[in-house]
């Protein structure tokens, strides 16, 4: 089982430039892929996105690329407009002759007006970085998974230990049910002899509601059921496919089960094991959503 937060990073270096690349995911209930690509890159991005689907089968995943060159790469990259940078300080000068005052124009003065000092950005053939790209992006990839399979690992164990707590309470719930019948049977006759009217215990009415009684309260099918589920269930954490939205509709079942008991029952004790198994469903509900 994997969970589907997590965070992973990646390098490459090729010809003195750096490429990182950062994966970060989120619940999602299908695969959605954000790429932020540098502008002149943006035809990577299906390329980009193959290659997480491959991956990740569920979540958000935001993917981050970017371009990290060398102090001496940037340096060469700088640009001085000198042309523009004359224009600043001839039309900076006559401003304050107009306005008579004091022409102090300094160096960081005409430096910080817009197009002066540029980095140069050269062209980036897609084939030719690619390569680079594509190994940071697997690497991103892999952290990813590690750290998504490493919360899984929680998430399952959390919700062995509540199956647990839910097969222990159905265990309770069949042997309670068991004894219901029998219950409501001395229940009828306690209130037939209170309103003076004693049936004898082979009385057919009272064989025949006693029958009905049970019938209505039965909850084996449910019980059987409910057994399954769990199993299922742990069939799908065992497995190796990715399988949160599969345990997301089992819950559900589960969940339909225990709301049929419960009104189905007609006892205290059994009413509130099932209150107390839907909590624990509940709360398997929560980790499930962040399951892959």
């Amino acid at each position: 089982m994997k969970s589907m937060t997590g965070f992973g990073r990646g390098e490459a270096q090729r010809s003195g430039v750096t490429w990182s690349v950062e994966c970060s995911s989120v619940n999602r209930k299908q695969l959605e892929v954000a790429v932020n690509l540098p502008r002149e890159l943006s035809e990577l991005e299906s390329a980009v996105r193959t290659e997480v689907s491959t991956a990740v089968s569920r979540g958000r995943v935001n993917v981050a690329v970017r371009r990290e060159s060398g102090a001496a790469a940037s340096s060469e990259a700088l640009r001085v407009d000198q042309v523009l940078a004359q224009q600043y300080f001839h039309a900076m000068h006559s401003l304050a002759l107009k306005l008579d005052i004091s022409p102090e124009i300094s160096l960081t003065d005409i430096t910080r007006m817009p197009g002066v000092i540029t980095q140069a950005q050269a062209e980036l053939a897609t084939e030719e970085v690619w390569p680079p790209i594509q190994e940071a992006l697997t690497a991103a990839l892999k952290q990813l998974n590690s750290m998504r399979a490493t919360e899984g690992a929680s998430l399952r164990g959390d919700i062995e230990a509540r199956l647990a707590t839910i097969e222990s309470l159905l265990a309770s719930i069949r042997a309670k049910a068991a004894t219901v019948p029998e219950h409501q049977r001395k229940v009828l006759r306690q209130r037939l002899e209170e309103a003076g009217l004693p049936l004898p215990l082979d009385d057919e009415r009272l064989v025949k509601e006693i029958a009905l009684f049970a019938d209505r309260t039965d909850i084996s099918e449910e019980l059987t059921r409910a057994a399954s589920h769990v199993q299922q269930f742990r069939a799908y954490l065992d497995g190796a496919t990715p399988s949160g939205r599969s345990l997301d509709f089992l819950l559900q079942e589960f969940f339909r089960e225990f709301n049929t008991m419960g009104s189905k029952c007609n006892n205290a004790e059994i009413a509130h094991h099932v209150v107390t198994a839907k909590t624990e469903l509940e709360k398997i509900r929560e980790q499930v959503q962040n399951a892959e």
